[in-house]
């Protein structure tokens, strides 16, 4: 992109330059849920219409766009801007557990629902999680995972479909 740019559209680049300029001077972290926003508080926390009982702990800002592109989540979210990863030193410090810790001190939060992804890192991040809610009294949760929908069994790996197969439900 950056040799199109400079090559065909020096004045795109010049534009563009000028953006990401601008959006690392005027962009910062919400106080409550430590997304990126241009306002002390995003514009989900300052929302009435969102259920402050639960909260979503997401790794990115991008993993929380795609949970309210589903528009079937009406709670809050917590993002950390990482997870776990020991071999790249991401470990429990360099996530944001102080600001989250602040976040369900208040005894709003009722569940928290980990929603991180089920690479090695995310899988390792909600099992310290779970393990730091335990101490608290509050209801942890993990989002399902298995198969996709539309998805044929045939072309699912064995540890989809094993996990599909030990997380069912009953139908009816």
């Amino acid at each position: 992109m950056a040799y199109h740019l400079l090559q065909r559209d020096p004045g795109g680049a010049d534009r563009l330059a000028a953006a990401i300029g601008h959006a690392r001077s005027a962009i910062g972290h919400c106080r409550l849920c430590n997304t990126f926003t241009e306002q002390e508080s995003c514009s989900l926390c300052a929302s009435t219409e969102r259920d402050r009982s639960l909260l979503a702990v997401v790794e990115t800002p991008a993993d929380l766009l795609r949970i309210e592109q589903t528009q079937t989540y009406r709670g809050l979210y917590f993002v950390l801007l990482g997870k776990l990863s020991p071999l790249d030193g991401v470990g429990p410090r360099q996530l944001a557990l102080e600001p989250l810790s602040q976040r369900v001190a208040d005894g709003e939060v009722r569940e928290v629902i980990l929603a991180t992804g089920f690479s090695v890192e995310g899988e390792a991040t909600a099992q310290y999680l779970a393990a730091w809610f335990a101490e608290r009294d509050i209801r942890v949760t993990r989002i399902a995972r298995g198969l996709p929908v539309g998805g044929e069994l045939e072309f699912v790996d064995s540890g989809t479909l094993a996990q599909a197969l030990m997380d069912r439900r009953e139908v009816g």
